[in-house]
């Protein structure tokens, strides 16, 4: 199941179970912690879906606007990156979407890709031009001329470009601390590091850790309580330790392309892979989503 993952952070004998499968293609999975089941985007097939023990997968949401990465924010409400519709949304507690981000200097969005809400409010976002296709957004062209990561103000007021230096940013996620943004590029395979300023901006970026391998690119990431970063990749979940140091791979069957911490204690590892979803448990506990 496991390749040389530490006992201290999973079981030797722990299995990678299938909760679902008969999707397009998973992105995005998402804990809802009160009411206990998973969202998740399938991105060609315009839905979020909802995983419980009970009902296995339904659909949440149809069109979603072939959305992707999901999370909450402080006041528990759904934030979405919408590919079709070129944006960042949020729904309100009576159910109506409204638009947070769409722009940049009056240009369009790529398509927002992945998002992490930072413990004062704000939103931070990639966006990649993975959704300018029919496939997995709506067929077109980038109006800017760069494929940028965004931090969007706790108000909704200030949309500030962060870098623009990367060929295809994705996943992203904050130390346990907040101190440190964790941003991807898939294209390069490699995770960049760089410092959280008091203004919210980042600085000192550098190459955290690096992937090699076929079937499997840097995707979706999130970190643990103890600041261990778990990215998608070649074979499965690719686990590095706050230095860099890679400490294994957990083993999928399938593509993987995003993950997700849940379960009563966040300890369990959810998992979208291709045609699937699935989940693990780990020893170690992920960083809580409100």
């Amino acid at each position: 199941m496991s390749l040389d993952v530490s006992s201290d952070l999973i079981d030797a004998d722990a299995q990678v179970k299938q909760l679902g499968t008969e999707c397009q293609f998973t992105e995005g999975p998402l804990w809802n912690a009160e009411g206990k089941f998973l969202l998740f985007s399938d991105i060609p097939a315009n839905q979020m879906k909802k995983w419980t023990p009970e009902s296995g997968i339904i659909t949440f949401r149809h069109p979603s606007g072939k959305s992707n990465g999901l999370t909450y924010d402080k006041q528990g409400r759904l934030i979405a990156c919408e590919h079709a519709n070129r944006r960042v949304s949020r729904t309100e507690a009576d159910g109506t979407v409204v638009t947070i981000a769409s722009h940049y200097e009056g240009k369009r969005l790529n398509s927002p890709n992945d998002i992490v809400v930072k413990s004062d409010g704000s939103i931070y976002f990639t966006d990649p031009p993975y959704g300018l296709t029919a496939d997995f957004g709506v067929e077109g062209e980038s109006e800017l001329d760069f494929q940028g990561v965004y931090r969007l103000s706790a108000d909704g007021q200030e949309l500030t470009l962060l870098i623009d230096d990367f060929d295809r940013p994705n996943g992203l996620c904050f130390s346990p601390d907040e101190s440190i943004l964790y941003i991807n590029d898939t294209n390069r395979m490699h995770i960049r590091a760089f410092d959280v300023q008091s203004n919210g901006t980042i600085a000192n970026g550098r190459v955290f850790a690096e992937e090699e391998g076929d079937e499997g690119k840097p995707d979706g990431m999130k970190v643990d309580a103890h600041g261990n970063v778990y990215v998608t990749g070649p074979g499965g979940i690719w686990i590095f330790d706050s230095a860099g140091e890679r400490l294994g791979i957990i083993n999928v069957p399938e593509r993987t392309a995003n993950l997700a911490w849940g379960g009563d204690d966040w300890r369990t590892l959810f998992i979208t892979a291709s045609t699937s979803i699935y989940c693990v448990q780990l020893k170690v506990a992920g960083i809580p989503v409100p």
